[in-house]
């Protein structure tokens, strides 16, 4: 969409409000909006400016000045705001050189889509992230000097199978939600209201459905898109599932291990390399029908995994979700079929378009702006220099004897362990610019200071009932 199609389509749907959104370094949009009336062909050439102070990893307050440049190509009518708006995803720039910022995710996503293009093995990648997420009735929690609790509740939570007073019964066993009908699936209509929200903004859904976890845990699927357009999306999924959830009295977390005792939220991300309209992954004669190319694509994703756990598996809650009897990916290798893998090869079909390797242990409380470049650029690794992926094992990983589990390597059990990994191997992310020093210094600095240590630092209250009385 150009500018001059972006200003008609706000006359078109007579826009009132004009909204500016941007990524945060931790993966949160932000916003601020203007009147309609302010908006004209100038704003998506000059910007409009803001303190970059106050956003988390951005600048310090003195050179807090920034600019937001809208992209028109982002256009979108807002289905929930009760006044007309049209929103707009902006990059940043610096306000004093007019140049992009370098701690701009969403810049660092398109630094690494020209960056493919720049080194010959491929003019494009696609991806398609399956994000999974929790919808509640009510979350509860806090923490202070003296007290530590959260609670959850969900009406089709197994926990409410016993509650007293009206009660009408089925409620989704733990790790049985994958795929009963209505009435245990309780969130059927829900979820197409979100499909449909999704589809007027814009993206294309291919299926949804409930998943294993009971209270509501739930799956709706995009279809494939190029990576920046695709990390867009992901960002607007969730303010349309969160948004939609609210409309109705109820809440969306995607967090990846809200539940104890029953499958996190994961966001298996399905990838694929084109050349010259071809899928260079493909090969009718490899395992897997994939090629040596997408094999060493493999070889990267294994080799440098624990580095991008500090990435693709980002919070310290994520390594709730990383332990084996979930279905959880911890383990590095890969396989035709096999979901205990954490790379598997989809065979649902036999076509070239179709070929592309699953990463499965991504979740959605990353940024997608830093996760989909960071997993390329490992891939791209891999394809340099011809890493062989450990040999594939079709057997169930979960059930291998003793010896033989031994064999096989896992993602790291915490997140001081994934980000002490991409401390010490994190070149292949710096090549072509795509990643920069400053931008893993300012994602360890902040990981470490605001989440491990924040949760170091504070009693559990499972401490309490294994040590009280010590």
């Amino acid at each position: 969409m150009s500018v001059k199609d972006a200003l008609e389509t706000a006359k078109k749907n007579k826009a009132e409000i004009v909204d500016f959104k941007f990524i945060d370094v931790p993966g949160l949009w932000q916003h601020f909006s203007i009147p309609a009336s302010q908006l004209s062909a100038g704003v998506f050439e000059d910007g409009l400016g803001f303190d970059g102070s106050s956003i988390r990893g951005f600048q310090s307050i003195n050179e807090s000045d920034m600019i937001l440049l809208p992209d028109p190509d982002t256009a979108m009518m807002d289905p929930f705001t009760e006044h007309s708006t049209i929103s707009f995803v902006c990059n940043v720039l610096d306000a004093i050189t007019r140049e992009p910022y370098s701690r701009d995710p969403r810049f660092i996503t398109q630094k690494a889509e020209k960056y493919l293009k720049s080194s010959g093995i491929a003019d494009i990648s696609y991806w398609g992230p399956e994000i999974e997420f929790f919808i509640f009735d009510s979350i509860r929690f806090d923490q202070n000097h003296h007290e530590g609790y959260y609670h959850i509740d969900s009406e089709e939570g197994f926990w409410n199978a016993g509650k007293e007073g009206p009660n009408l019964g089925n409620k989704i066993r733990y790790k049985e939600g994958y795929f009963p009908v209505p009435p245990s699936d309780q969130y059927q209509d829900l979820r197409s209201e979100m499909v449909l929200n999704l589809q007027k903004c814009g993206i294309t859904v291919e299926v949804h459905h409930h998943e294993v976890a009971t209270a509501g845990q739930t799956e709706i699927d995009m279809r494939y898109d190029t990576m920046t357009k695709m990390a867009d999306n992901v960002l607007l999924y969730k303010y349309v599932v969160k948004n939609t959830a609210r409309k109705r009295g109820k809440v969306v977390t995607v967090m990846p291990k809200p539940l104890f005792q029953d499958n996190g939220s994961g966001m298996h991300c399905h990838q694929s390399l084109w050349k010259a309209g071809k899928n260079i992954f493909y090969d009718k004669k490899g395992y897997g029908l994939i090629s040596d190319t997408a094999r060493y694509y493999i070889g990267g994703l294994i080799k440098h995994a624990h580095a991008l756990c500090a990435f693709i598996a980002p919070t310290t809650n994520s390594y709730r979700r990383l332990v084996p009897g979930y279905e959880a990916p911890i383990n590095l290798v890969y396989s035709a079929r096999n979901r205990s893998a954490c790379v598997r090869i989809p065979m649902y079909s036999s076509s070239e378009k179709a070929k592309r390797l699953e990463f499965r242990t991504p979740d959605p409380s990353c940024n997608p702006y830093f996760a989909f470049p960071a997993m390329l650029m490992a891939g791209l690794d891999g394809i340099r220099n011809k890493i062989e992926p450990p040999k594939p094992i079709d057997k169930n990983l979960y059930e291998l004897e003793p010896e033989e589990a031994a064999k096989v390597k896992s993602m790291p059990g915490s997140l001081d362990q994934a980000l002490d990994a991409l401390e010490k191997d994190h070149e292949f992310l710096l090549r072509g610019d795509v990643f920069t020093k400053d931008v893993i210094e300012t994602w360890l600095e902040f990981k470490r200071k605001h989440e491990v240590d924040a949760i170091r630092l504070r009693p559990h209250p499972w401490e309490f009932a294994l040590y009280f009385d010590i």
